[in-house]
């Protein structure tokens, strides 16, 4: 039982001490753009990236990225082998029970349903990303929930008939289906969660500070304004 203390108390050091290493370690998915994505050059690419970047030279943090795979990502944050996740992770009461946030960086984003053809939502096999906000939604509102451990194996599901239909981020959805004449979008728009944030460790409240401060002084100068503009087009930037 000792050694077990010990062993939970060095944890929660080693947990609590990010700013107190040499790098900040950036943890992201690398597979749902244009949020976050791995481009030609082999590198992570997309808006979390510019917006960690930019969080990073402003709160004069030396940042690398590390890319995990979604469904593991939160409990390998709090296990310590990343120090942040900007991930295009929306804020929810169920994941600020186990992690902290900063403030959003991105409003609250409809998530859309997309299908091959005409489908009753409530009542259809509806694919989703496991562990995101919109399997949660589809869960309760009745319909046949398959999830998927990538968003691009979700709309493949959709493709070959396995499933009626996906929800995901309308973001990520919209060149998708603006590319295939066969999918489409159906129903309304759902604005789910609060928001994207940086996801820390709670005991990193240092890190939380500086992190907070410098995305006040992004959205307060236009520097947020400028980064939303260039992935998302047209979207509102007054959040």
């Amino acid at each position: 039982m000792k050694k077990l203390l010990l062993g939970a108390a060095a944890l929660a050091f080693t947990a609590g001490a990010a700013l107190a290493q040499d790098v900040v370690r950036m943890g992201t998915e690398g597979a749902y753009p244009p949020y976050n994505f791995i481009n030609d050059a082999n590198e992570v690419d997309g808006y979390d990236i510019d917006i960690g970047n930019e969080v990073c030279a402003r709160a004069e943090l030396t940042c690398e990225w590390v890319t995990n795979d979604w469904d593991s990502i939160i409990p390998n944050l709090v296990s310590g082998n990343y120090d942040t996740i900007a991930a295009g992770m929306s804020i929810t009461d169920e994941r600020d029970a186990v992690i902290d946030f900063s403030i959003p960086y991105f409003p609250a984003d409809p998530s859309a349903y997309a299908a091959m053809g005409d489908v009753d939502v409530t009542t259809a096999v509806v694919a989703a990303q496991t562990g995101t906000i919109q399997s949660s939604h589809v869960a309760e509102t009745g319909a046949t929930l398959v999830e998927f451990a990538t968003p691009d194996e979700a709309v493949a599901a959709v493709r070959n008939g396995e499933v009626d239909a996906i929800l995901a981020d309308k973001a990520f959805l919209t060149p998708i289906v603006d590319e295939d004449p066969d999918l489409s979008f159906i129903g309304e728009d759902i604005v789910l969660g609060k928001g994207m944030g940086i996801g820390m460790r709670e005991s990193d409240t240092e890190l939380k500070e500086k992190i907070d401060a410098a995305l006040t002084s992004m959205k307060e100068d236009g520097k947020m304004a400028e980064l939303l503009e260039k992935w998302f087009p047209g979207i509102d930037t007054d959040f």
